[in-house]
């Protein structure tokens, strides 16, 4: 298994996804003639007006909140300290590059997800590229394929990555036993759990914003401390992405290394074209009433992941100046000691409470999508709902304690096969989201509040639900 696991993880994140997500965020970047920096003001004013609910779905800032709950995670953190040491500082640039191509993609997922949703059993509404994939391409048989694919690797297994995150970060700052630490995250996220998904939905919106602005505060600290250095640590991460800063280790100043480790860590950061952020977009109201909106307010989840949050870490470490190449410290540990460095012995505690944050918000949200591909594959009864409830909490406590390299390589693989279903999925309905962006912005030209007509598409009669776009 562990050979047949570490070839289809060569295969997928050697080749396929590294340059298939990126080659699919430059073609919808095109293809929607540069929407997200054209209209960058339209996916704030998305987030604005974003408050509103109804009985069938959660506000679209709930959405954000919860995606980017997801997305916001150890990648953040250490996945960025890993990017610094393996590729030098103009990793950094590369994940800025692959964030920007990639909000098209996160917007173009999104925005299909509004558009062929449907409603559960109790009249709320649900969706995902498991649905577009059936509804859409009519190939049912791959959105249970790729269901299958996210309930392992978002609803198991990544729960366990970030149980392990939690307990070792506890460990090291506070002196806590994992086991504990398991315990004790599988109580406190099985109440937010078992409240279902308003309830997940109530939870990210207080909690996101309050832990995001709390990081970025503390970054921004760092950053008045050390003004006069930063624009000299812009500038070497510009620099080194083109090979123009001398830097300590050969290896992490080559552009080759820089380029792998920025896109790589960067995919990873903020998932667009994944496929995940789209289960949770599908479930809101969306405000103006038209797919694109929804989607542009996600294509924004990648920009605060990418640009604010990773770029926060990636500067208060590079004005440490703890960042060695060789030295084996990286990951939690190297943003740890970046943050000591700042402000003492309380940078470690911090960075540790941070991570119990950012990984905690990741485990609910991870298992609100799992959720979502139980409904599609016709499982979602009372039973199957406890069944994975009680599966994902059992992963918490084993992954706090156990961490085996095959069973997350497992669920690396396991995301490659769904992203790439998802990619190859989303370029083939790439037609109907041009034609959607264009309405939507023609309607915003016009002076009016964009509105998603059914009857203007009449090649989606049969294929969307539209009663719920009266």
């Amino acid at each position: 298994m562990t050979a047949i696991i570490d070839f289809l993880n060569n295969i997928f994140w050697g080749y396929v996804l590294i340059y298939g997500l990126l080659a699919v965020g430059v073609f919808f970047t095109i293809r929607l003639g540069f929407l997200q920096f054209l209209h960058f003001g339209e996916m704030i004013r998305a987030i604005r007006g974003s408050r509103q609910s109804d009985a069938s779905g959660i506000s679209p800032f709930q959405a954000l909140c919860t995606s980017l709950a997801s997305r916001v995670g150890t990648g953040n953190l250490a996945g960025v300290a890993v990017a610094l040491y393996l590729g030098g500082a103009g990793a950094i640039f590369w994940m800025w590059m692959v964030a920007l191509v990639g909000m098209a993609t996160a917007y173009s997922e999104s925005s299909l997800a509004q558009l062929y949703k449907v409603r559960d059993g109790r009249g709320q509404y649900r969706g995902g590229p498991a649905f577009y994939i059936s509804k859409g391409l009519k190939a049912p048989w791959a959105g249970v394929i790729f269901s299958i694919a996210l309930i392992i690797s978002f609803g198991l297994v990544f729960n366990a990555v970030q149980a392990n995150s939690i307990a070792d970060a506890m460990e090291g700052a506070f002196g806590l036993p994992k086991i504990g630490v398991g315990i004790a995250l599988a109580v406190l996220a099985g109440i937010v759990i078992f409240g279902g998904l308003r309830q997940i939905a109530r939870f990210a919106e207080l909690v996101v914003p309050f832990m995001a602005a709390a990081y970025v505060l503390m970054a921004l600290f760092v950053l008045v401390m050390n003004i006069t250095e930063v624009p000299g640590v812009l500038m070497t991460i510009i620099r080194s992405a083109f090979g123009l800063e001398e830097a300590a280790g050969g290896v992490a100043g080559s552009v080759t290394a820089a380029m792998l480790n920025g896109i790589k860590r960067g995919l990873f950061s903020n998932e667009a074209g994944m496929g995940s952020a789209p289960n949770i977009a599908a479930t809101a109201t969306p405000a103006p009433h038209h797919p694109s909106s929804q989607g542009l307010v996600q294509a924004m989840g990648v920009f605060i992941d990418t640009i604010v949050i990773c770029t926060a870490t990636a500067v208060m470490i590079l004005l440490s100046g703890v960042l060695e190449p060789g030295s084996g410290v990286t990951g939690t540990q190297l943003t740890q000691l970046a943050m000591e460095t700042h402000i003492g012995a309380f940078g470690g505690y911090f960075i540790a409470i941070a991570i119990l944050f950012f990984a905690f918000t990741s485990i609910v949200a991870n298992y609100s999508y799992a959720e979502n591909s139980l409904i599609y594959l016709g499982i979602g009864t009372p039973l199957g709902m406890l069944i994975l409830r009680l599966a994902a909490l059992g992963m918490v406590i084993w992954g706090a304690y156990e961490a085996v390299t095959t069973v997350f390589d497992a669920a690396d693989a396991s995301m490659g096969l769904m992203a790439t279903i998802n990619l190859i999925a989303i370029v083939m309905l790439s037609g109907t989201v041009a034609k959607l962006t264009k309405d939507y912005m023609a309607q915003r030209k016009e002076g009016t509040v964009p509105r998603f007509r059914a009857a203007d598409y009449p090649e989606l009669k049969e294929k969307i639900n539209t009663d719920i776009w009266r």
